[in-house]
């Protein structure tokens, strides 16, 4: 008699057996919350919530999503409190240190995105030997958003576009500017901890991606989370502006 599977191995098995959004993003909130209702430091957050980044992205390389982004620090962050600022600073070095090796065995390519030139060169040595480590990975590409901001980015791939094409530009040329180029496009963005906001992320990208709002908090948000949000993903119906009755009409002429 084979033993019964467990309910978070009937949910993984029912999100691989359906299509699975190519390119998944998390706005990763709630950390300071999360220590503060266990009477702890806010660095306490952080640090569990770095934990929840490992598991997230092992399950979605496992499931075999092609691309995660997670928003890791935005523009906006730097006027946090210099202690804060400092403690994410180290957390951020102690995971590129830490999971590069991993990184290599699941064939993970790293990524990053934001005004990288605004982080401490001990961090930017990292994050620039993990990128060249991991840079013919093919398993799947895991994208930190690193003193990013949405705005920021727009602003800086219009002007890249219009240096190139002047006022012949169209959205196509300022799609190939922007931090992201060469990503698939964006399908999910998730965000914890209850908010219902997108925070100045991926602007440009989620003109067309379904939003998840989690209730989790971010260092609370593992396997079941993931998985639950990408099952809510897959149980849309998306029309990218066309009527349920065309594409209906669509997918009969493709059989």
């Amino acid at each position: 008699m084979t033993n019964p599977r467990s309910p978070l191995a009937e949910l993984e098995a029912r999100v691989k057996a359906r299509p699975l959004p190519r390119h998944v993003a998390i706005i990763m909130d709630g950390n300071g919350r999360w220590a503060e209702q266990r009477g702890l430091p806010r660095v306490a957050g952080h640090r569990e919530g770095s934990e929840s980044v490992r598991a997230v992205t092992r399950t979605a390389r496992r499931i075999g999503v092609e691309a995660l982004t997670v928003y890791a620090f935005s523009a906006e962050n730097w006027a946090r409190p210099d202690d804060e600022v400092d403690a994410l600073m180290q957390l951020l070095a102690d995971y590129l240190d830490s999971e590069r090796a991993e990184m290599m065995e699941n064939g993970i390519r790293l990524n990053a995105i934001g005004e990288l030139d605004r982080l401490p060169e001990s961090v930017r040595g990292r994050l620039a030997a993990a990128r060249a480590e991991t840079a013919a990975n093919r398993g799947m590409t895991l994208t930190l958003a690193l003193s990013y901001g949405g705005r920021q980015e727009i602003v800086y791939a219009a002007r890249a576009a219009a240096a190139a094409k002047g006022a012949e530009l169209d959205a196509e040329d300022i799609e190939a500017a922007l931090w992201t180029r060469g990503l698939p496009e964006l399908d999910l963005l998730i965000r914890t901890s209850g908010e219902r906001r997108i925070s100045n992320f991926l602007l440009w990208q989620c003109a067309y991606a379904e939003l998840h709002f989690s209730e989790v908090l971010w260092p609370d948000f593992r396997d079941e989370a993931l998985l639950t949000a990408i099952s809510d993903f897959q149980g849309r119906e998306r029309r990218f502006g066309l009527t349920g009755a065309q594409l209906a009409g669509r997918a009969r002429d493709c059989d």
